[in-house]
């Protein structure tokens, strides 16, 4: 069925059964099912050896019924419209699930940011801004960063269109310094997020925190934020990976050391000799198991072998949708990626209301209202799992997708 789907195909499966599923119409379906605009742009780019480069870009608005679109932009070599598409449409739910006024929207460049120089970097910034400014904006479309994109990309952009509007626009983007309208509290949103999800989750299975073995595949920012967070708080890290290999300790690594030996792109297993595979250290023995790095990790072919209880998805779409039915049929309880990852878009809302009234929260503000906002998001989707029986994946985009159904249908769209 769905194993061998991409990853736009399986979340318009999944978007057509929460539909189908709530009573709406064949017409919402095809509605909800593609983004309603999807604009494609070629960027020329003058390099530091004086030749012009032209690279290609996306920005996708997936459905803007309940509010203007919200969504990162990825500066990546594999970014394809597919792939855009589909996380346009997980902005959607995510915003959904948690219930902003946004619909959901994302953006891409192909390129390598890590074979760019900084003026290089900051004149595609610039260039994207200015190829996509006639459908973004505070009420239209509103990025935010993304796989690598940065704080230092989002004020460039800033910069570029409070130049062409000529006036300043703070909450034309999110992600940004603190110094230009950023919010406090947003660089660690998503791994905060994903650590309310796992307290959430626990308490379900009446697991105690404090002791708690959890294994975290990806070290980058919501993996290493995510291991120092649980570490903290009383639970016991066994097990940890990058890119190229995994470190597994059953009495809980020295998460300490790991973070400051980690280099910028969350590398630090080179520096040991006695490791595992990425692939190995999915089916160690945990209470939680958080896949933190990329799509597909946990297959058909794997997925009788997790021994987790719970799996919380950090990273988007490391669960196929075969893989989802074994575990639930095993009793896993899965957190999944568009509400487990949801700190981030939350916390960027923060930031659009902050820019939009000029008053601005201190770091406790916006992680208790993050707390509350999560915390209620959790509940209503597990809500839906339990009375409705079905897997915890299929509650999340019927509570995602519900609102804006809704919507567009007041607005008369279906």
């Amino acid at each position: 069925m769905a194993e061998n789907l991409n990853v736009l195909e399986s979340t318009q499966y999944i978007i057509e059964q929460a539909l189908t599923k709530l009573g709406y119409s064949s017409a919402m379906v095809d509605l909800l099912r593609e983004p309603m605009r999807v604009m494609t742009v070629r960027i020329p780019v003058r390099m530091d050896d004086d030749s012009v480069k032209i690279f290609k870009g996306y920005r996708a608005q997936h459905n803007d019924a309940v509010g203007p679109t919200k969504g990162g932009v990825r500066f990546h070599p594999d970014v394809n419209e597919d792939e855009v598409k589909a996380l346009s449409i997980w902005m959607s739910l995510k915003c959904g699930i948690v219930d902003l006024p946004y619909g959901g929207g994302k953006g891409g460049i192909i390129c390598d940011p890590r074979q760019m120089s900084f003026r290089e970097l900051e004149r595609l910034s610039r260039g994207y801004v200015r190829a996509i400014s006639q459908i973004v904006g505070p009420t239209k479309d509103i990025p935010a960063p993304d796989v690598m994109t940065n704080s230092q990309i989002m004020a460039w952009m800033m910069d570029e269109y409070s130049r062409i509007r000529e006036f300043d626009a703070p909450g034309f983007i999110t992600g940004k310094p603190i110094v230009l309208g950023g919010s406090h509290g947003r660089e660690t949103a998503t791994a905060k997020g994903v650590t309310i999800m796992i307290e959430q989750a626990l308490k379900k299975r009446s697991i105690p925190l404090q002791g708690a073995r959890v294994i975290i595949q990806g070290f980058g920012n919501a993996g290493s934020y995510l291991a120092k967070f649980m570490h903290e708080m009383g639970a016991k890290v066994v097990g940890i990976s990058d890119v190229y290999a995994a470190l597994h300790n059953p009495d809980g690594l020295d998460i300490e050391y790991l973070l400051d030996r980690r280099d910028s792109f969350g590398t630090v297993t080179k520096l040991f000799t006695d490791t595992l595979t990425n692939k190995e250290l999915l089916e160690l023995e945990c209470d939680i198991l958080v896949p933190a790095a990329i799509e597909n990790q946990i297959t058909a072919e794997n997925a009788h072998r997790i021994k987790a209880s719970i799996v919380v998805e950090a990273a988007n779409g490391p669960t196929t949708l075969e893989a989802t039915k074994i575990l639930s049929d095993r009793g896993v309880l899965i957190v999944p990626d568009v509400l487990a990852s949801a700190g981030g878009v939350v916390v960027s809302y923060f930031e659009w209301v902050q820019n939009n009234q000029g008053y601005y929260w201190t770091e406790s503000e916006v992680h208790a209202r993050l707390q509350e906002m999560l915390e209620k998001a959790f509940e209503n989707v597990y809500n839906v799992h339990m009375t409705r029986n079905v897997d915890m994946r299929l509650a999340a985009y019927m509570v995602g997708v519900r609102k804006m159904a809704e919507a567009a249908r007041f607005r008369g769209w279906v």
